[in-house]
């Protein structure tokens, strides 16, 4: 059978790496001084497992709500001489200052820091220490790292004011002392989103050797400095760089270029014109090209060819073909070439393996691809391309979709635009249409990144859409693996007494569903998360409102499900006043058979539970379960759970019956009316995961009447639905118990003749178990 979508398994290393970084106390690390983490005096680590752990414990702090991070992780890969790193990527706030002094004497080859604003300039005391060894170095995003905190000088101690520590960097003591002096062997450097304070020429001049330099959202006061690299640039960002004629003439002169990007993030904003002329400067003099983006740009003059002289045939990549004049003269097709937010993605001969634009699935993708770890901003407006490709028409790419999509979410998880446009993505990413060629593995990396939305994000879209996308999946069944946590997050939803409608619908729907043939100890544990009080607050909220919608019916269900064989969860109920809310209800709604129905079942189940039974046993609570025997509303079904109510009531016998009215035997007779009026071929609204509660009715004296409805009760189901109860009953040793009832002498003769049909059903089911019955197709809803 063919894989499908995402289904690559981890590699042991990963698989390794992860368990190690859960269980540090228990694999590399002991408890030391003050309960400081340090590393066992007999582990020695080379680089390719220590930069594995660094890397993947920053992954599972931003993506992983569950793991917990360590003070002092850092210190763990202080010495050299145990832990070797060489390659380390960190990002976002999480970094701190200490974090890169404890691994200051490490011989970093790649450093990369990405959006780590809460370094400040003593860390570039730190960056100091691996100027002899670092090849590679990001600051992007990280502004705050020019400038010290409170004030403070370049050199700090390792003691430093835990207080510090957490302080903001001043914007006003900008740290002037920092070069890159002596970084002989650095040769790619991205300082993206440096301070405008700072002078980059001045910054830059001692580096001899560089060969990838991006300068995005930079201000560049010069460009002459540019051409001390004239002859080793191989490749230049200056995304929203404002660009200039004498900074397109210096870029001219870097005659190495193999990648050059000089976009922009919108037309709206850019004020620089893109001229047929200047493109075609750039394609010839830059010869070695392999790469180049420059999209948000407006092309002043025509630069494409009329449509009536463009080459016949499919789309090309030819150059000689091209659609863009001056690409004409490439000398071979460009590997990347980023047209995003241009009138050029538009046209049919475009000669570039991969095109970033809008004009189809492909470039949207490529788009994604390019942008989503520097750009967010432009990775934002092609998800949402996406989403409408998904929406509107197919998406012919769904694992690249979803993997991007995945990816987009976890590395910006702290930015509202991409979460909000992400979610809907996944939604329709998910959904039924794709649903049989995504792995299980894909499905669960879906669930992660939607429910660390949910976590992060109290806003009403990225709710709304975050809940959406879980309803595409099986629950309870996929949503198992973070059942705890999912719960959690909806109850944490329900909260607000006054949430918008639409998203307390759903997350009331999930909650129902979430509860819903699950094992009980889920639902004890979900019990103690509150969720009956929660179900029972919104049911409140409603009867203020004068309102029986979806969410007081769907409340009502989910009580009915977290309730069934939990009897703590049926305490709960009664404790938060869960029989007042019900007579309420019942006065208030008298006419919602749906709400009387899911009602019914809960206090059913309550019923079920010996201890709670008293509290049951009340002259307004028995009068009004007897009326509903009458009741015609939802078929049998209310007065089915009427007299399941009574039945097990009645099996505590006459002697704990203290009040006078309603007489017990007069009860008694109204639920023989009750049973005989039912018919035993109604197809029915209820789903049995086991018969333990109705057979504990059958072998017994005490009510004839509580035997005689579960005798019916068992009568019902193995006729209309044999398949699926003639098996439960005989594994349930029911049919040893349907004997006891045919040798008692007080069992009625009408519930002997029952349980002998009951009895041949089961065995003719033995004898032809391919049987079937058209009502086997009934929509199961929920016992408990």
């Amino acid at each position: 059978m063919a894989a499908k979508a995402g289904d690559n398994p981890d590699s042991l290393m990963t698989l390794a790496t992860v368990f190690c970084l859960r269980n540090l106390k228990k694999t590399m690390c002991y408890q030391g001084f003050r309960n400081k983490l340090c590393l066992r005096s007999d582990i020695f680590l080379p680089s390719e497992i220590c930069d594995k752990l660094v890397n993947t414990y920053m992954e599972l702090v931003h993506t992983d709500s569950n793991f917990e991070p360590e003070e002092s992780f850092f210190q763990l890969f202080s010495d050299p001489r145990s832990t070797r790193l060489t390659r380390v990527q960190l990002r976002e706030d999480f970094v701190r200052d200490r974090d890169l002094e404890a691994i200051k004497k490490q011989d970093l080859i790649e450093l990369h820091l990405t959006y780590c604003n809460n370094l400040s300039s003593r860390s570039l005391k730190a960056l100091s220490c691996f100027r002899d060894t670092l090849v590679s170095l990001c600051l992007f995003g990280c502004s705050n790292i020019f400038y010290r905190k409170c004030g403070a000088p370049l050199a700090c101690n390792e003691d430093t004011d835990e207080d510090e520590e957490e302080s903001p960097a001043s914007r006003h003591a900008l740290e002037t002392d920092f070069n890159f002096q002596g970084f002989n062997r650095l040769r790619l450097l991205n300082l993206g989103g440096m301070p405008k304070e700072l002078d980059p020429e001045t910054l830059l001049k001692p580096l001899k050797s560089l060969t990838s330099l991006d300068l995005s959202n930079v201000q560049l006061l010069g460009t002459s400095f540019l051409t001390q690299w004239r002859d080793r640039l191989a490749s230049l960002v200056l995304y929203n760089v404002d660009l200039s004629e004498e900074l397109i003439s210096t870029v001219l002169e870097l005659v190495n270029l193999r990648h050059l990007d000089i976009s922009q993030e919108s037309r709206r904003i850019s004020k620089f014109k893109m001229t047929k002329k200047i493109l075609t400067a750039i394609v010839q003099r830059l010869v070695h090209l392999m790469s180049l983006d420059i999209s948000g740009h407006i092309m002043l003059d025509n630069c494409t060819v009329p449509h009536f002289e463009e080459a016949m045939g499919r789309p090309s990549t030819e150059p000689c073909k091209s659609s863009i004049y001056p690409f004409q003269e490439l000398k071979r097709p460009l590997q990347f070439l980023g047209l995003y937010d241009t009138t050029l993605c538009n046209v049919t001969h475009i000669p570039a393996y991969k095109v970033t634009g809008s004009k189809n699935e492909d470039q949207v993708l490529n788009a994604i691809e390019a942008y989503t770890e520097f750009r967010p901003e432009l990775a934002h407006r092609a998800i949402n391309q996406l989403f409408d490709i998904a929406r509107i028409q197919h998406c012919s790419q769904l694992l690249r979709a979803l993997q991007l999509v995945i990816a987009a979410l976890k590395c910006h998880k702290y930015d509202k635009s991409i979460q909000v446009t992400g979610s809907a993505a996944l939604f329709y990413l998910t959904n039924t249409e794709y649903r049989s060629d995504q792995s299980v593995r894909l499905r669960r990396e879906v669930i992660q990144v939607v429910l660390n939305g949910m976590e992060h994000y109290q806003e009403v879209t990225v709710q709304r859409n975050c809940c959406l996308t879980l309803c595409n999946f099986s629950i309870p069944e996929e949503l198992e693996f973070q059942y705890s946590r999912v719960n959690q997050l909806l109850l944490k939803i329900l909260e607000p007494a006054r949430q918008d409608e639409s998203i307390q619908r759903i997350a009331v729907h999930l909650c129902n569903a979430l509860v819903c043939q699950v094992d009980n100890h889920h639902k004890e544990a979900v019990g103690k998360m509150g969720f009956v009080r929660t179900m029972l607050n919104l049911i409140q909220k409603k009867l203020q409102d004068r309102m029986c919608d979806q969410v007081m019916e769907f409340s009502w269900s989910a009580l009915w499900n977290i309730t069934d064989e939990t009897p703590d969860n049926c305490q709960m109920f009664l404790n938060c006043r869960g029989m007042s809310l019900f007579l309420e209800c019942l006065q208030e709604f008298p006419d919602k058979q749906e709400l009387h129905r899911n009602m019914l079942g809960l206090l059913g189940n309550v019923a079920e539970v010996k201890a709670l039974r008293p509290q049951l046993l009340t002259p307004q609570f028995i009068t009004v379960f007897s009326n509903l025997l009458d009741s015609k509303a939802d078929g049998i079904e209310v007065s089915y759970n009427a007299c399941g109510v009574l039945s097990h009531i009645m099996f505590d016998g006459p002697e704990v019956w203290k009040m006078e009215e309603p007489r017990r035997d007069m009860v008694m007779e109204k639920m023989w009316e009750a049973i005989q009026s039912w018919d035993v071929s109604s197809r029915r609204n209820i789903n049995y995961r086991s018969f333990e509660p109705i057979l504990r009715l059958l072998p017994q004296s005490i009510s004839p009447v509580s035997q005689h409805w579960a005798t019916w009760a068992l009568y019902n189901l193995v006729s209309v639905y044999p398949s699926k109860y003639c098996p439960l009953l005989i594994k349930e040793g029911g049919m040893t118990l349907l004997e006891k009832v045919l040798e008692l002498e007080s069992s009625h003769p009408d519930t002997k003749d029952m349980a002998r049909k009951v009895m041949e059903h089961c065995e003719n089911f033995k004898e032809d178990p391919m049987e079937t019955n058209p009502g086997q197709d009934a929509n199961f809803g929920q016992r408990g």
